[in-house]
Order: C-alpha cells, then sequence, then structure tokens
C-alpha cells in the first residue's frame, strides 16, 4: 500500500490538507499546475493565492460562526490562519490579508515542509491507478481536461461553483 497522499490543487483547500496530512507523518505530493499552465484569475504561481477577496469574513469567535471556525481552525495548527494572521491587514472585525504576502507565507511554509514536495504541472486527466491516494482540489479554476475527466467519470453535466471569475 503506498504511504503518498497526492493532493491536486494547491489553492486553500490543497494547501491546508497537505498541512494537515503531512504534519501526522504522511508524505504529501502536491500537485499545482502554475505556472506551467495559468488561469484567467491568478497572477502568481503561489499556493493559496486569493483571486477574488482578500477577506476570511469575522474573525469574532464569541459572536460569529465564521469568527468560530476561525478559531478551531488556530487551535488545529491551520496554515492558512496561521499564515493569514501573519499577512493581516486592518478590516475592522474581519479578517483580511495582504495578498501576496500570505500566499508567499503558505507558499514557503508548504516547500519547506520535510514532508511534502510541491510538484508544477498540470494534471490533465484522472489520477493513475499507482497513485491509492489522493484528494482533488482543485475548486472552481480546475483546467478544461481535468474539469471534463472529473464530469465524465461522475455522470454529471455540471460542476458545482465552477466560475471564480465572476
Amino acid at each position: 500500500m503506498s504511504k503518498v497522499l497526492h493532493i491536486i490543487g494547491a489553492g486553500l483547500a490543497g494547501s491546508e490538507a497537505a498541512w494537515q496530512a503531512a504534519n501526522m507523518g504522511v508524505q504529501v505530493v502536491l500537485h499545482e499546475m502554475r505556472p506551467v499552465r495559468e488561469t484567467p484569475a491568478h497572477k502568481t504561481d503561489g499556493c493559496a493565492e486569493l483571486v477574488c477577496s482578500n477577506s476570511f469574513r469575522s474573525d469574532d469567535h464569541e459572536h460569529n460562526a465564521v469568527g468560530l471556525l476561525h478559531e478551531e481552525m488556530r487551535k488545529l495548527n491551520s496554515i492558512i490562519m496561521r499564515e493569514g494572521g501573519k499577512a493581516a491587514v486592518p478590516a475592522g472585525g474581519a479578517l483580511a490579508v495582504d495578498r501576496d504576502i500570505f500566499s508567499d507565507g503558505v507558499t514557503k511554509a508548504l516547500s519547506e515542509h520535510p514532508n511534502i514536495t510541491l510538484e508544477r504541472g498540470e494534471i490533465d486527466g484522472l489520477p493513475p491507478e499507482a497513485w491509492e491516494h489522493v484528494i482533488i482540489a482543485t475548486g472552481p479554476l480546475t483546467s478544461e481536461p481535468l474539469a471534463n475527466a472529473i464530469q465524465e467519470l461522475s455522470g454529471k453535466d455540471a460542476l458545482a461553483f465552477f466560475d471564480a471569475i465572476a
């Protein structure tokens, strides 16, 4: 049995999944298509690059469910919350970040983790069977070939939330 976890997509979800698994001793290969294949929204090749908003919404853990989730994530050693705190900018009661500082921090932490290998290149179809453990975390900017492969496998006519540009 393979002890390697392949994660396709180094956005918020893929980056967090890689961090959590690696900290549990799992060897992770984190696949990110940028800069080999660009998207219409991304400006850099950084992990966890925010493309729509720089806000993680309310950070008030006493009066807001989102803020409570932030606090729970912090207690679980979330890379997203850790780097978000380091990159925070004034935003009232919200957690807003400097996008570049945030993405650079996440990318650096993942790249330096001894259990994470960051591989740049597009995964243009379903993962090979040799990859026994896989998370697909490509989000709304999934490349067309991978999206088509997922649709073909799932039998669905469309993927949900597939318009990050709007």
